[in-house]
C-alpha cells in the first residue's frame, strides 16, 4: 500500500492526489445522501429488497407475482446481501456498487503496471472523474457487475499471454473468473464484450494459435458452463419461460427489433441505430475533450517512440487491443435498436489506460497540470450535482421516498397507502412492498371504499381527480412531487364515478331495451 501510495504521490503530484481522495471519499459518503430515483435505482433496489426479504436467491422477483427475467441475478444478490447486513436504505443498496467501482479502479491500475506503463496511477483520476463511471459508481444498476466482468478478464487475457511466466497460469484462470461474472451480471452479451475483442486482437497479430495454447479453453469453458449454467437451470426450473424470454427476447429482439414491444417490465429504448457512439463521448467526459486537446498541444513534447523494432510492435499491439476492448461495446451495440448509455460502461477502464499510456509519453508537467485541472473540474460539478440532488431537492421529484415518509408521520399506520398512477418501484421500495396502486383515476373511490385510505397523487395529476370524490379528500401535505389526500369512507360519490366505458355501455344497454 505504501508503495502505491508513494507511486501516485510521484506520478500526479500531491495536489491531484488530494483532490482525488476528496473526489473519492464525497462519493463515499453521498451514497446516502438522496432516495433511489425511479425507474432504474427504484426497481432494482427493489428487486433486491423483495430477495433480501424473502431469502430467494434463484428468482428476482418484479413484483409479488411476476419473475424478473430481464437480468441474472448478480448485481441484485451483492445489494440484497448488503442489505441484510445494514438494513433497507440507499446506502446499504448502493455500497456494493461502489465496491466494485474501486475494485475496477484497482484492476486497471495494475494492468496499466504490471504491463509496464511508465506512470500506471494515471489511470486513477482518469476513471474515477469520467461522468458515467462516477455516475454508475454510486448507483443500484447491473452495469458496474458487468464492467467488473469484463476488466478482469480483459487484463487476465492480457497478462495471462505478456505477464511473467510463473503468473500466467493464474491469469488464465481469472479470465475465465471474469466470464462466469459477466454471465452472472448480464449474460452472454458480457462475454461478447469480452471475446469479441480478444478474438480480434488474435486474428490482427497473427498470434490465434499462441492464444489458443496460453489459454486452455476446454478445460476452462467446461469449468465456466458448470459454474454458470446451474444458476440458468434453476430459474428456468422455478419460472418457466425464462430461458425463451431472456435468451431470445433481451438478447436478440430487443438490439434487432426497434421499439420492441416484448418487454415485460417497462419500455425499449429506442435511439436510432450508431447512437451508442455518441453516448461514449458523453461518457468519457471530461477527458473526451481534454485529453485530446491536450495531445494536440503537447504533440511536439512528445518522448522519442521505436519507429520499428521490438519495442514498436509491442506498443502497437496493446494500443491495439485496448482499441478493440474500448470500443467493443459500440462495435457491438451499433445496430442495435435499443439502448442505454450505460451499455458503453465496459469499455471506459480500457480507454482510460490507453489514454494514460499516452499521457505518460509526453511531457510530465503537462499531464500533471492536466490530471489536476481535469479532477478539480470533475470535483467542482459533481459537488455541485450532489448538492443538486439532495439540498435542491431534485432527487425528490424522481422518488416517493418523501411522501412515504409524510405517510407514516401520520402515525396511522392502520390506513394503507396508495399511488394514484402506475406505482412508482421506490414506493414499493420505501413501504416495504405494501403500497397499493391506483393506476385510473375514476376508481379513486373504489378503491377499498369502506375504510380510510391515504392516497398520493402526483402534482401533475391533480387536476384528473374527479369532482364527485373531492369533499372525501383531505389535504394531508405536499411532499417531492406528490400531495398527500386522506380519502374518508365515501360511499355517495361512487355512483356518479362510473368510467366513460361503463357509461357507453350503460347507454347501449338502455337503448337496446326501449
Amino acid at each position: 500500500m505504501s508503495r502505491f501510495l508513494n507511486d501516485t504521490r510521484q506520478a500526479l503530484g500531491t495536489a491531484t492526489t488530494c483532490v482525488l481522495v476528496f473526489f473519492i471519499a464525497l462519493r463515499l459518503v453521498s451514497l446516502a445522501g438522496y432516495p433511489l430515483m425511479d425507474t432504474t435505482e427504484g426497481r432494482y433496489g427493489e428487486i433486491a429488497r423483495k430477495m433480501a426479504e424473502r431469502g430467494d436467491w434463484i428468482t428476482p422477483w418484479f413484483t409479488d407475482g411476476m419473475p424478473f427475467w430481464g437480468k441474472p441475478p448478480l448485481a441484485f444478490w451483492l445489494s440484497a446481501g448488503s442489505m441484510r447486513i445494514f438494513g433497507i436504505n440507499e446506502f446499504a443498496a448502493r455500497l456494493p456498487h461502489f465496491l466494485m467501482a474501486v475494485a475496477i479502479a484497482g484492476l486497471t491500475y495494475d494492468w496499466a503496471r504490471r504491463a509496464g506503463m511508465r506512470r500506471p496511477a494515471y489511470v486513477l483520476p482518469l476513471l474515477a472523474t469520467t461522468v458515467l463511471f462516477w455516475t454508475v459508481s454510486g448507483a443500484v444498476t447491473t452495469d458496474m457487475a458487468l464492467c467488473l466482468g469484463t476488466v478482469l478478464s480483459m487484463r487476465s487475457f492480457w497478462l495471462a499471454l505478456h505477464g511473467p511466466a510463473g503468473h500466467r497460469e493464474r491469469e488464465a484462470w481469472l479470465f475465465i473468473a471474469g466470464l462466469w461474472i459477466a454471465l452472472l451480471a448480464k449474460g452472454p452479451v458480457g462475454c461478447a464484450l469480452i471475446l469479441l475483442p480478444a478474438g480480434a486482437w488474435a486474428v490482427w497479430t497473427g498470434q490465434v494459435r499462441r492464444v489458443w495454447q496460453a489459454v486452455p479453453w476446454m478445460r476452462n469453458g467446461v469449468l465456466l458452463l458448470a459454474l454458470a449454467a446451474p444458476w440458468y437451470v434453476l430459474a428456468e426450473t422455478r419460472t418457466p419461460g425464462f430461458l425463451d424470454y431472456f435468451f431470445v427476447g433481451e438478447h436478440w429482439n430487443r438490439f434487432v427489433v426497434s421499439g420492441w414491444q416484448g418487454d415485460r417490465y417497462g419500455s425499449a429504448h429506442a435511439f436510432p441505430r450508431g447512437t451508442i457512439w455518441l453516448f461514449l463521448v458523453g461518457a468519457f467526459l471530461p477527458w473526451s475533450i481534454l485529453v485530446p486537446l491536450a495531445l494536440w498541444r503537447a504533440r511536439r513534447k512528445s518522448t522519442d517512440l521505436p519507429a520499428s523494432g521490438a519495442d514498436a510492435d509491442a506498443r502497437r499491439s496493446i494500443v491495439f487491443y485496448l482499441l478493440a476492448c474500448g470500443l467493443a461495446p459500440c462495435v457491438i451495440f451499433t445496430a442495435a435498436g435499443n439502448i442505454l448509455w450505460t451499455y458503453v460502461l465496459p469499455g471506459l477502464p480500457p480507454l482510460v489506460l490507453l489514454a494514460a499510456l499516452w499521457l505518460s509519453d509526453r511531457d510530465d508537467g503537462v499531464a500533471r497540470r492536466l490530471l489536476l485541472g481535469g479532477t478539480l473540474v470533475a470535483t467542482v460539478l459533481f459537488a455541485g450535482l450532489l448538492f443538486d440532488l439532495t439540498a435542491g431537492g431534485r432527487a425528490e421529484t424522481k422518488s416517493a421516498k418523501a411522501v412515504v415518509q409524510l405517510y407514516r408521520a401520520q402515525l396511522r399506520p392502520e390506513t394503507p397507502l396508495a399511488f394514484m398512477q402506475d406505482r412508482m418501484f421506490s414506493a414499493a421500495f420505501y413501504s416495504g412492498g405494501r403500497a397499493l396502486q391506483i393506476a385510473d383515476p375514476l376508481r379513486v373511490a373504489d378503491k377499498r371504499p369502506e375504510e380510510a385510505l391515504f392516497i398520493a397523487v402526483p402534482h401533475s395529476a391533480l387536476g384528473q381527480l374527479p369532482q364527485a370524490v373531492l369533499p372525501c379528500l383531505q389535504v394531508a401535505g405536499d411532499a417531492g412531487n406528490y400531495r398527500l389526500f386522506l380519502r374518508t369512507p365515501c360511499v355517495a360519490p361512487r355512483l356518479a364515478m362510473k368510467s366513460h366505458g361503463d357509461a357507453i355501455q350503460e347507454a347501449w344497454v338502455t337503448a337496446w331495451r326501449n
